[in-house]
């Protein structure tokens, strides 16, 4: 075998219980191996672990260090014999013949660093899923979108993107990606807790000139949202901190003062549309957000200092060097397909 399978688990008994059986069931005999690693749940998830699902082997961490650094401890106790690691949400479900693509373009494509399959909502199964759909892209701005959603507009899967494709990151959802890449950058950041750390790790794979693909020839379907509804602050606090933390990591200085004085007031403007909702708890996690991100600034310093240093690919091709407010809110642009590279 040569792929670990890493589910990290957070008082998801209930999800395993629903989806880990179809990952056992269909990862081929000798393809991979399922490793779940339990992040400090205080739910019965070891017990169910143990009872149901006594093959799988288990890394029981000591207590919640979120997704970013969750990963980074299940991984180093893996280790780094297998040529590649398999990053799973515990809310997928795995159809037949799902992982074979995957493994097949990256062992044909040594300059491929990582990829993900194209994923489907378990809950509207004939349209994409928001976190991923067919591979992630950035805006001008670092707004994230996919192929197949455009901020919270998700297009039906017709075949439209069925061919492989370069993306700028790869979904956290189900990233396939070399054990030996991964820890020569450096991992996860585990300072982002959760929420875009998967970007800031592509971006420093892409920028190196290492290539990240979308292989939709495989396709699994995810339900997405498990750990933190869309509408809860705590959710509004990470995104929009990790959004500036990303940036301030990776945008080279040419352009940095520039982005961060227009998401400022952009970063306004989203707080302010939260109030007119009605979502004050959201209102206030975008100030907390920015506070946050000017207190904790300085200690990312030197991490932005190395990656600018490693830079080789600037810009990235993948990045779309237009405004995706301007191209969804003014000129109705609503489908990837349709954006103006």
């Amino acid at each position: 075998m040569n792929t670990a399978i890493v589910i990290l688990n957070w008082n998801g008994a209930q999800m395993l219980r629903r989806f880990l059986p179809s990952v056992l069931a269909n990862t081929p005999a000798g393809l991979a191996r399922v490793v779940v690693a339990d992040n400090g749940s205080t739910d019965d998830s070891l017990a169910v672990l143990a009872a149901d699902f006594p093959e799988v082997e288990v890394i029981s961490l000591d207590r919640n260090y979120g997704f970013a650094e969750g990963y980074n401890q299940a991984l180093r106790r893996v280790g780094e014999e297998d040529e590649y690691y398999l990053l799973l949400n515990s809310d997928i479900e795995t159809p037949a013949g799902w992982l074979q693509p995957l493994l097949a373009y990256m062992d044909a494509h040594p300059d491929v660093a990582a990829c993900q399959p194209k994923l489907r909502a378990e809950h509207t199964r004939t349209h994409f899923e928001y976190a991923g759909a067919a591979g992630g892209y950035l805006d001008s701005l670092g707004y994230p979108f996919c192929r197949g959603r455009l901020f919270d507009t998700v297009e039906e899967d017709l075949g439209q993107y069925d061919t492989v494709a370069d993306v700028f990151w790869a979904t956290g959802a189900a990233l396939l990606i070399r054990s030996r890449v991964y820890w020569d950058v450096g991992g996860l950041d585990g300072r982002f807790f959760a929420h875009q750390e998967e970007i800031d790790l592509c971006w420093r794979l892409r920028s190196r000139g290492h290539r990240i693909v979308c292989v939709p020839q495989s396709v699994v379907f995810h339900v997405g949202g498990g750990t933190l509804p869309k509408e809860n602050p705590r959710k509004t606090f990470l995104n929009f901190r990790n959004n500036l933390l990303l940036l301030y990591k990776n945008l080279p200085a040419n352009r940095l003062r520039r982005v961060f004085f227009l998401r400022f007031w952009l970063d306004a403007l989203a707080s302010f549309v939260f109030l007119l909702k009605g979502e004050v708890g959201s209102f206030r996690a975008v100030w907390q957000a920015r506070r946050e991100f000017r207190r904790i600034k300085s200690d990312f310093r030197n991490d932005r200092a190395a990656n600018l240093a490693c830079t080789t690919l600037d810009p990235i091709p993948e990045q779309y060097l237009g405004s995706l407010l301007a191209a969804y809110y003014l000129r109705k642009i609503r489908v990837f397909n349709k954006l103006d590279w």
